[in-house]
């Protein structure tokens, strides 16, 4: 996923209304949009160096979006509208080992009245349901975690991907881990007991987990290498 336009880099103040942050950039306060619902634990420090893009709609509120924030010199992709770009880019260029062959990739299909995945995938052989989610959370060394809180919607995702695996459809649940610092992944019990309770009935239920961080450049953000998961029961 390549970005629009240049980012601009800046220093990070403060969030504020879940939705809201304030940046310093050229010595002046700027407030941007904060595209991610989490709780970005670990990564609100002051201080912190932050990039931003800035739109082109004349009628945008605010110009400026969090695209980036640099946490302990690894950066961390925090935009969650860039997480199905990057995965949509590595479906299409066969950078997903797990997925070959494919014929037709349609994004955001309706699967029940109250449920949308991300992805449903085809090949010769079988249809698939691909769930994606974003990783910003690493509380230790070389390890990403989720969720970083709470998650009902991540909860409700699990169940209906088992629907569909009763239905005869492949499933699988892609944690993309938008920073390079982290060699394993896991989820976070601690967190959301349910969510890992849920995740662990669906594994039993033919989910498959598959775990990529991401690689940065100053074009964009792209999916890089195969990362372990750690089931820690």
């Amino acid at each position: 996923m390549n970005f629009k336009n240049k980012l601009i880099a800046g220093v990070f103040v403060k969030r504020y209304k879940r939705f809201f942050v304030d940046l310093k950039i050229n010595n002046r306060i700027i407030t941007a949009h904060c595209p991610n619902t989490g709780s970005m634990s670990g990564l609100l420090k002051k201080g912190n160096k932050v990039w931003v893009s800035k739109s082109n709609n004349p009628n945008r509120k605010l110009k400026y979006t969090l695209e980036i924030i640099e946490d302990n010199n690894s950066k961390v992709g925090v935009n969650t509208h860039s997480t199905n770009k990057i995965v949509l880019h590595a479906l299409q260029n066969n950078l997903i080992k797990e997925f070959k062959n494919i014929i037709k990739i349609k994004s955001k299909v309706k699967f029940s009245e109250n449920t949308r995945f991300d992805f449903l995938v085809f090949n010769k052989n079988n249809k698939a349901f691909l769930e994606v989610k974003n990783v910003t959370l690493s509380r230790e060394n070389n390890l990403a975690e989720f969720p970083d809180t709470i998650t009902s919607r991540g909860l409700k995702h699990i169940n209906e991907l088992i629907n569909a695996s009763k239905k005869k459809y492949k499933i699988f649940i892609l944690y993309l881990i938008q920073r390079e610092d982290c060699r394993f992944f896991s989820i976070a019990k601690d967190i959301d007991q349910k969510y890992a309770n849920a995740l662990g009935k669906a594994v039993k239920n033919k989910l498959n987990i598959l775990c990529y961080d991401c690689k940065f450049s100053s074009k964009g953000i792209k999916l890089n290498n195969k990362i372990k998961f750690k089931n820690n029961g």
